[in-house]
């Protein structure tokens, strides 16, 4: 039998836990600010409805991660109608500010006139390619708006994680053993392909090294660009003991040419991995480079633990 104040039998009783203080607290949920700047995609290589719906699919990554953030896609190759350019797309955004900023004033608000960026402005590329790059820097000067230019988005441990699922969806490399799958065709070496000349493959190869620790399989990385790389690399990887090789595009997608990947894995010898496209990791890693410049730091995204 029961009292008021618990059971007579002297069981213990579950009390409610109390909220926990400090670090063990859920974080409050991250929103953009007001008014904060407008994060702007820059996407290269022939737009196509392909290209739009992949890159339309990072942005709903990146929103989807901070609420209220205010994402738009300019194409270094627009034509300002079904693909606007990313000059029009800035220039956009700036009216849109400057209009924002005359109602407020016009309705009695008491604000004080933004000085900040009106956009960032993150290129859609895996790894550095210095033309691509120019083109960007360029189309943003063209514009005449105040927009900040960020980095591109590797090397990072996400991407490494990206080209692993990629691979093992090819058939070309075991997943993580949590799932106990294992693949008779997987490669015991892999070609990592870039766009960009020298530099492009030197960070790729970072990238490379986080790839080969999860595979446990060497990791060479080439260009795409530069005639014999690929078949060069395929070479060296063979003479030192691999006899099963995989390519697996370090490109997210739009700056590929359509039949390079083909051409590469043919010249090769192997097989090929999808390219990056929409994992969640490119939107994220967008996002990172956005709140980056502005100072506003959620946690950064990291990358799943090697298996």
């Amino acid at each position: 039998m029961s009292s008021p104040t618990g059971p007579a039998s002297g069981l213990p009783v579950r009390m409610p836990r109390p909220r926990q203080p400090g670090r063990h607290r859920r974080p409050e949920p991250l929103a953009a600010p007001e008014g904060a700047p407008a994060l702007v995609l820059a996407v290269p290589g022939t737009p196509s409805t392909a290209t739009r719906s992949l890159v339309e699919e990072v942005v709903s990554i990146a929103r989807s991660e901070l609420p209220g953030l205010d994402a738009r896609i300019g194409y270094l190759d627009g034509d300002d109608a079904e693909f606007p350019t990313l000059q029009s797309v800035l220039a956009h955004a700036s009216e849109e500010r400057a209009q924002r900023f005359e109602q407020a004033r016009a309705a009695g608000v008491d604000v004080v006139e933004p000085d900040g960026p009106v956009a960032v402005v993150v290129p859609l590329l895996a790894g550095p390619d210095n033309a691509l790059l120019r083109r960007v820097r360029q189309a943003v000067m063209d514009s005449r708006v105040a927009a900040d230019l960020t980095d591109v988005l590797g090397p990072h441990p996400l991407l490494a994680e990206a080209l692993h699922v990629r691979l093992s969806e090819a058939g070309l490399a075991r997943a993580d053993r949590a799932r106990l799958f294992t693949v008779a065709t997987a490669a015991d070496g892999i070609i990592l392909a870039s766009v960009g000349g020298d530099e492009a493959v030197q960070a790729a190869g970072i990238t490379g090294m986080l790839l080969a620790a999860r595979l446990a399989v060497p990791v060479m990385a080439a260009a795409l660009d530069e005639e014999g790389s690929i078949a060069a690399t395929a070479e060296q990887l063979r003479s030192s003991g691999s006899q099963q090789l995989a390519l697996a595009p370090y490109l997210i997608g739009p700056e590929l040419d359509p039949g390079l990947l083909d051409e590469a894995a043919k010249e090769a010898g192997c097989s090929a991995a999808e390219a990056l496209g929409p994992y969640p990791a490119i939107g994220k890693l967008a996002l990172a480079k956005y709140t980056s410049a502005l100072g506003i730091a959620p946690p950064q995204p990291q990358g799943a633990p090697v298996r």
